[in-house]
């Protein structure tokens, strides 16, 4: 008898050891999991945390990128060591090679209708828009290089896609050469595929107004100084592009454009202190002769 209750104790211990088993083994593979959605929750706590502080630090990264004073450089980059001849492919390569955010150049028009890139009204004593392309081709630049069509120079640009062309189109002597003028310099960019590195300016009126009826996503800034910035929203340009003393007379030109989403851009720059008080006024960009030295500031 006694041996056949501790052989019954045995088995209900063995029964009642066996639940406790299944009970402890239910009971942390159910904290288990609870620890594991806690953690996951967690986990996916701190992943959208992470996500909204990388859009944060992402947009304040954007906001001190777009704060900053850009610089383009003034007919290529030709003040160098030894110094290159303004408007040359030499200066546009060098402008190239300092990573800067843009290279300004001048269009002008021969007298049978070649683009060229020509700062002055002459190319040595030829008056460019009263001879044919052929004449002034025979007078090379200062540096050697052959005088450059237009063709030329976007070839050269095209080379660095991270720099912009900021394409000046020089007054003609009557609207219909500035028509003429800004309908094949159009054309051309477009052939070439450099729409979206392109960016344009001049002193005409017409001409930016031209550009914009040409194309309507092109960018123009108006460069004579004479229209307030909302007289430039009004008309449907871009932004301005004035030279720093028009924005010393009118100290609230700046940040007015700004306000209206214009572009803000002042030439030529070149003195440091009055780089340091365009940038303190919110300007964008500056075009200048020394984009090595205004680039570290």
């Amino acid at each position: 008898m006694l041996v056949e209750f501790f052989a019954k104790l045995f088995y209900l211990l063995l029964n009642v050891f066996g639940h406790w088993k299944i009970y402890l083994k239910a009971k942390i593979t159910k904290t288990t999991k609870i620890y594991e959605n806690k953690i996951s929750n967690l986990v996916k706590t701190k992943i959208e945390i992470m996500k909204k502080v990388f859009c944060i630090l992402t947009l304040i990264i954007m906001m001190i990128s777009n704060a900053q004073t850009q610089i383009i450089a003034h007919r290529g980059f030709w003040q160098t060591n030894p110094s290159t001849t303004e408007n040359s492919l030499q200066a546009l390569e060098n402008a190239q090679k300092l990573k800067i955010y843009g290279a300004e150049f001048d269009v002008r028009m021969s007298k049978d209708g070649v683009l060229v890139v020509n700062h002055d009204e002459h190319h040595g004593t030829m008056e460019i828009s009263e001879t044919d392309f052929k004449e002034l081709a025979k007078l090379k630049l200062s540096n050697g290089e052959e005088y450059p069509t237009l063709k030329d120079y976007l070839k050269q640009g095209k080379k660095d896609k991270a720099l912009k062309l900021i394409v000046e189109i020089k007054p003609a002597k009557t609207k219909a050469l500035e028509d003429e003028l800004v309908s094949k310099t159009v054309k051309l960019i477009k052939e070439m595929k450099l729409e979206s590195q392109s960016e344009f300016i001049s002193f005409s009126f017409n001409i930016c107004k031209e550009i914009k009826k040409a194309e309507p996503k092109f960018k123009v800034q108006y460069l004579e100084g004479n229209l307030s910035p909302q007289q430039i929203k009004d008309e449907g340009l871009d932004g301005i592009d004035y030279h720093y003393s028009v924005f010393e007379k009118n100290p609230t030109w700046i940040s007015e454009a700004n306000s209206l989403g214009l572009i803000t851009n002042s030439w030529t720059v070149n003195d440091l202190e009055v780089y340091k008080k365009l940038k303190e006024q919110g300007l964008k960009f500056v075009t200048t002769n020394v984009p090595d030295q205004l680039k570290n500031y």
